[in-house]
């Protein structure tokens, strides 16, 4: 892994990415949905990947996490977090990165999100597991995410569930849960597609402003 340059300082990539390839086996053959993207971010950095609908944005994401499931499997390539390589860890130390060290906002919210569960809860829930937070003091760093991230009345909104909250407060709690954990390293995939234009603007430049204040690559 070479470091990159910043200014005149050389940086270690908090992530690097070489040659990933991720193919899935399909009843009419193999289909390539990833074939030997290779990239590094350094700490405070922000990557954009810009292709069309079905180029392999949201693969080479979930890739990274080590979240692709059958019949999809990553073939090739490496995946490095730091000095951890990613793809030789067991799926109970992946299952501590996940959410801690790396955090991820998906696509859609309402398919993320548990309609079943509060968003308190679901905030909580990831408090608990890696930080084993105690349920009060889990409950007051879900308050402060909320508003970290801007939501109105977050007392009232804790208690809500996911289908009473709006597009746009749904993509802030994704947000929230995603940073509960502090990670060094945010993969957000087009965390503004289910939402209108305005919001579209307001979430991209909470997230800009987040990666600042966070010390946070994106």
């Amino acid at each position: 892994t070479l470091p990159l340059r910043s200014g005149n300082d050389m940086v270690e990539p908090v992530l690097t990415v070489e040659g990933l390839k991720t193919h899935f086996n399909l009843r009419d053959g193999m289909l390539k949905a990833v074939y030997g993207i290779s990239f590094s971010l350094a700490p405070d950095e922000v990557l954009c990947i810009v292709g069309e609908s079905g180029s392999g944005k949201s693969v080479t994401a979930q890739s990274i996490l080590r979240l692709i499931d059958p019949p999809g499997h990553i073939v090739d390539g490496h995946i490095r977090y730091r000095d951890k390589d990613l793809l030789a860890l067991s799926e109970r130390e992946m299952e501590q990165i996940r959410g801690d060290r790396i955090g991820m906002i998906f696509q859609e919210p309402m398919m993320s999100l548990n309609p079943l569960h509060t968003i308190e809860k679901q905030i909580c829930e990831t408090l608990i597991l890696h930080k084993g937070l105690k349920d009060h003091d889990a409950r007051q760093r879900a308050l402060q995410l909320l508003q970290q991230v801007r939501i109105r009345d977050p007392e009232r909104q804790l208690k809500s569930w996911p289908h009473q909250l709006s597009g746009g407060q749904r993509q802030r709690v994704m947000i929230a849960m995603a940073l509960a954990n502090e990670p060094r390293l945010l993969i957000a995939d087009e965390p503004t597609t289910a939402v209108d234009v305005t919001t579209q603007a307001q979430i991209l430049a909470l997230l800009d402003e987040l990666c600042q204040k966070l010390d946070m690559a994106l």
